[in-house]
């Protein structure tokens, strides 16, 4: 038994990649635990000892060598769990570490089962789940199709790694350009941001690091041969390429493509907001389809963009053009006098006294000949306008009184 089991530990490390020394040590920690069983005596201090050049298994316990018949049976199946135990998480690991690797990168696989709405993926090694929200409404499949995805997640559980995939993340856009185009692979023209909404349309900046190749004719290829195989992987989906400048307004007017933009201001740096100006005609196609292509040139600029046309601008300057100088307040009415009710503000008006000023100009006869109108309250209106002055002689009443009004 020592003898295989030696062979069988250097058939792991050889295949499976897991240090011999790992294997011993796990070996000896089980064979401790069940000689303490044999020996019926689980206080008692039990050292195993794997000799690595013989394979002989000794036994020891407070020094002394412990020889019993079922040690030898005990062991081998002591030794052939540990060793499953042991390829198994070292499989484990090896897959993690794998995919982990391939985080955010493009793997190719078949589809081999649905469950609850979710793909379950045949990787080779392992299985991917792509769920539902991960899939572009625009992807159909059955069971056995090829399928290219996006490794969006990759986590570890009891079961094994678990490996999420995506086809609606704008990553899986920026990996397809990198198959598809040599001068992405190769660095010289970089995706400098992507925006999408799956399944309709995906804008996607990119930069040339060399003055000599033209990043957008790149992407897109010969006849468009280029742009077609990611626009073929994504089942249709529209793609605008554009080129990324580190000039905001002339980065905000390539990201509104195709809509042809008359202006680009600056609103605030701090806040990213800028208003566009666009001709009549071009308004609707720079908002897009319920704001569509405005929406993804933001996310794609990463500044909040306020579109206008030029029509509208012209409005506004006229009609401020137009608008009347700030005029002066208007003069205060004779409402505004303390006492003074409605029903005598409305016979005061009638008269013709609307304003504070109009009563000032009033002669006291005047303002008797209003109904309502009595000594007491031109004294009141008197002094509301002049305080201080004496607001009526005896003289200026005369002997009929008006009687009095409502106050």
């Amino acid at each position: 038994m020592s003898t295989e089991l030696l062979a069988v530990i250097e058939n792991i490390e050889r295949e499976k990649g897991i240090s011999r020394e790992v294997l011993v040590q796990s070996v000896e920690a089980a064979l401790v635990s069940a000689a303490k069983k044999v020996i019926h005596d689980k206080d008692k201090e039990v050292e195993v000892k794997i000799d690595l050049e013989s394979g002989r298994i000794r036994i020891l316990s407070e020094g002394k060598e412990i020889v019993s018949n079922e040690f030898g049976r005990i062991a081998a199946q002591t030794a052939k769990q540990v060793i499953f135990q042991k390829i198994r998480e070292a499989e484990r690991d090896v897959i993690f570490n794998e995919f982990h690797a391939k985080a955010d990168s493009i793997v190719t696989g078949t589809v081999y089962r649905f469950e609850k709405g979710a793909l379950l993926v045949d990787l080779g090694k392992t299985e991917g789940i792509l769920p539902k929200r991960e899939m572009s409404p625009r992807d159909s499949y059955r069971q056995g199709d090829n399928i290219r995805a996006y490794v969006l997640e990759v986590n570890k559980t009891s079961k094994g790694p678990q490996i999420i995939l995506s086809r609606n993340h704008p990553g899986f856009v920026r990996c397809l350009f990198e198959l598809e185009v040599p001068e992405i692979a190769e660095k010289v023209v970089e995706i400098m941001s992507v925006s999408r909404e799956a399944g309709d349309r995906t804008k996607i900046a990119v930069y040339s690091k060399n003055e000599r190749v033209d990043c957008v004719g790149a992407c897109v290829g010969i006849r468009g041969s280029r742009v077609k195989g990611v626009v073929k992987e994504l089942q249709g989906e529209k793609i605008d390429i554009v080129r990324w400048s580190e000039n905001v307004e002339e980065f905000v007017k390539a990201a509104l493509s195709p809509a042809e933009v008359s202006s680009v201001k600056i609103i605030s740096q701090e806040e990213k907001k800028t208003e566009v100006v666009v001709g009549d005609d071009q308004l609707s196609l720079a908002i897009g389809k319920n704001g569509q292509n405005v929406r993804l040139a933001s996310k794609l600029t990463g500044w909040s963009i306020d579109i206008r046309s030029k029509k509208e601008i012209v409005k506004e300057k006229l009609e401020a053009s137009m608008a009347p100088a700030d005029s002066e307040p208007a003069p205060a009415g004779v409402e505004t006098i303390e006492g003074v009710g409605p029903k005598t503000a409305e016979a005061l008006a009638a008269a013709g006294f609307k304003t504070l000023e109009d009563l000032n100009k009033a002669t006291n006869e005047e303002l008797l000949a209003v109904k309502g109108i009595g000594k007491k309250m031109i004294e009141k209106i008197r002094e509301a306008i002049k305080p201080g002055e004496t607001p009526l002689s005896s003289e200026g009443a005369g002997a009929g009184e008006a009687p009095k009004g409502e106050v």
